[in-house]
């Protein structure tokens, strides 16, 4: 798998992809990324609207970067989280649609666990059914689907794992077993609770 690790971890969020072949890859002979993606702040106020998240591609293997990052939305995010894969009945209990535009809602986040090829039409079918957000996974970084995205004034994010980015931004990522770099003895206060 390809993609950045937080500590050994990372890569379960990546998408298995050929590096040489992604539009914007930085390999020799292949372009550079111009595309800037959303800053931290950015990131989180995406993670904060959305209230629905499809995952394109979803999978029933334990052992896919889909079913860990399934997992963890399911057990530790306030997200309605619906499944998008045409092979599959269910996941993990759940039904799998064969579509975007086969939810039963229109998702908030579409998180994408394609190949590249494949990702400027997700980037299409999001546009199309209403999403709000594209979000495409660690190694995946596809210029043409960011452009279709945010052409059609949806957010993108890309090369970025859904699951380490609300684990990090509320404070998770030490319930997985990562270091936050932060010390502290403080345990985090959830908005609501006193």
């Amino acid at each position: 798998m390809t993609g950045i690790s937080v500590e050994g971890a990372g890569s379960a969020c990546a998408v298995p992809s050929a590096p040489s072949s992604r539009t914007g890859a930085t390999e020799a002979g292949a372009p550079a990324r111009t595309w800037q993606g959303p800053s931290a702040p950015d990131r989180l106020a995406i993670l904060r609207r959305a209230k629905s998240i499809a995952i394109v591609g979803a999978s029933a293997n334990p052992s896919r970067a889909s079913y860990f990052v399934a997992t963890y939305l399911l057990s530790s995010s306030p997200y309605d989280v619906y499944f998008v894969n045409p092979r599959a009945d269910t996941i993990l209990g759940r039904p799998a649609y064969a579509s975007l535009a086969d939810l039963p809602v229109v998702p908030d986040l579409v998180d994408v666990f394609r190949k590249d090829a494949d990702l400027p039409g997700v980037a299409q079918e999001a546009v199309d059914v209403g999403a709000k957000a594209l979000w495409l996974q660690l190694g995946s970084w596809n210029e043409e689907a960011a452009a279709i995205a945010e052409t059609a004034g949806l957010d993108v994010v890309m090369d970025r794992c859904v699951k380490i980015e609300h684990a990090r931004f509320h404070g998770g990522l030490h319930l997985a077993g990562f270091n936050t770099g932060e010390i502290t003895s403080r345990k985090q206060r959830l908005s609501g609770r006193g």
